[in-house]
């Protein structure tokens, strides 16, 4: 039986081996054929697979111990035992316990933890073979080695990418949007020429995004654009709802998945907050950790996905890990310019509606399906003078 047993741990790692070197070559000729191989950074592509390899590598040292187990075992035997199976699994047992047991006092020994007595503890013929065979401990050793080298690699990788796609009735030409700022009443001609030429030089398409508050001017000449409140919210749930479902879809992952929220709007920061909506909305856990930038600019985006994996890299672990989504929009209605100085002309005609949403993960079990892996995030912060006074 054990011979058998033993026959076909050998066949198992025989074709794990034979499998490991197909998969290499498969590899090693797709890159052959591929125009952009010297493109590749191979470090970070061994990198995502190192967790995978190290959970292999534990089944092989598991299934080497056991195969030094039974060889152990038969080698004990007399040729001509009569034991039968239970005999045998007791022996195994039996074999499988004194070369823990031994493992232990080896330890202990060495680590001086049985002070003067340690020599009463380990026989001479516990010395008189090696404890594992060179298999095991060279297994035991490249574990250690992968282990360390994943505890050193924190990454992020991008699961999803999603962008808001705008209805049909949200979509203006350049007539229709110099038509609109004509029907507020508040511009001079002077200003409505200036705006449809910086249109005509802005390189935005005839079918670019306005909110309905402002889109609703051109159903009815009397009417102004709706910049309360209520409109920003309804154009704000519209925008982020849609990304945020898309995004989430496209990860396949379920909203009580997400452990950290960032959203970023620049001029619209209403109470409750937008985090609160997308919470409430997609019924998003009670703990997540939920943040709301505003007044950040342009570069909110890469402040949010900077914050997002900071957060995340607090949860890492070989085994830990969490999921982050990123929301950066900008919402119109509210920020519509209704005077004639051209610097603040420029905000309405180049700024349109639109939004963006990721899913961030740093579980190594998404290494393998993202789409991309995050490198390096940089921040810089300056503050020029000049510039400062001019946004008031």
């Amino acid at each position: 039986m054990w011979l058998v047993f033993g026959s076909f741990l050998q066949s198992s790692t025989h074709f794990v081996t034979v499998f490991t070197n197909t998969m290499f070559v498969i590899i090693l000729d797709f890159c052959h054929h591929s125009h952009m191989h010297s493109m590749i950074n191979w470090s970070h592509v061994i990198g995502t697979y190192l967790p995978h390899i190290f959970t292999l590598g534990i089944a092989v040292l598991f299934a080497l111990v056991v195969h030094q187990v039974i060889n152990d075992t038969i080698s004990s035997q007399q040729p001509d035992s009569g034991a039968n199976i239970l005999d045998n699994v007791r022996l195994a047992m039996e074999t499988a316990r004194t070369l823990f047991a031994d493992l232990f006092h080896w330890i202990l020994s060495h680590f001086h933890f049985f002070g003067a007595g340690a020599e009463h503890v380990i026989t001479v013929d516990s010395y008189s073979k090696p404890l594992f065979s060179a298999k095991v401990k060279i297994t035991f050793l490249l574990l250690c080695i992968i282990l360390w080298i994943i505890k050193h690699d924190d990454p992020v990788y991008l699961m999803s990418f999603a962008t808001f796609k705008a209805p049909e009735s949200w979509k203006l030409s350049h007539a229709q949007i110099i038509e609109i700022m004509r029907r507020q009443r508040c511009f001079t001609e002077d200003s409505l020429d200036f705006m449809t030429r910086i249109l005509e030089r802005s390189g935005t398409g005839q079918a670019t995004a306005w909110p309905p508050g402002i889109v609703q001017c051109l159903r009815d000449e009397t009417t102004l654009a709706d910049r309360s409140i209520e409109a920003s919210r309804n154009e704000a749930s519209t925008v982020i709802c849609d990304i945020v479902e898309k995004a989430l879809k496209r990860a396949k992952v379920h909203p009580k998945e997400i452990d950290v929220l960032v959203i970023n709007c620049s001029l619209f920061s209403p109470t409750p907050s937008l985090c609160a909506l997308v919470i409430s909305k997609f019924g998003m856990r009670s703990d997540i950790r939920s943040f709301n930038l505003s007044g950040m600019g342009c570069s909110a985006s890469l402040i949010s996905v900077d914050l997002a994996k900071n957060l995340l890299q607090r949860k890492s672990g070989l085994f830990g890990g969490g999921k982050a989504l990123v929301v950066s929009t900008e919402i119109i209605t509210p920020n519509l310019y209704h005077g004639n100085e051209r610097n603040f002309l420029l905000q309405n005609t180049l700024f349109r509606c639109g939004g963006a949403a990721i899913v961030l993960s740093n579980k190594w079990t998404d290494g393998m399906s993202a789409m991309y892996k995050l490198l390096h995030t940089v921040r810089v912060q300056v503050c020029f003078p000049v510039s400062f006074p001019l946004f008031f």
